[in-house]
């Protein structure tokens, strides 16, 4: 599984469109996405006093089956690879969704689901 932190405003146009899509799609040509183990410092990086924030848990097969390509790149200031999903995230390949607050230092708790 992909996980992705969304924006309310995002992920409610998600909800009237059925795809996900921020503007990270339209900037770099791909939604950035985050490993299990990499979520919290992505939060803390990226995210700060994002109370309405969404976990969105994607499944990587189903992007496949859908025909949405999924890349890992090397991320040099995380020094880490990185899956970047190049197209809309159809809401059929979102599995689970969670409040995910994140506090104005970028604390945040993973669901106990995924722990």
């Amino acid at each position: 599984m992909l996980y992705r932190i969304a924006q309310p405003a995002d992920w409610h146009r998600a909800q009237e469109t059925g795809f996900f899509e921020s503007a990270d799609l339209a900037a770099e040509g791909f939604i950035h996405a985050s490993e299990p183990g990499q979520v919290l410092e992505t939060a803390r990086l990226y995210y700060r006093a994002s109370p309405g924030a969404v976990l969105l848990e994607v499944d990587e097969a189903a992007l496949e089956a859908a025909g949405i390509r999924v890349e890992r790149e090397w991320a040099e200031r995380r020094q880490a690879y990185f899956p970047h999903v190049f197209g809309r995230i159809p809401l059929a390949a979102v599995r689970r969704f969670w409040p995910f607050p994140v506090a104005h230092d970028g604390a945040a708790h993973l669901p106990v689901e995924i722990n």
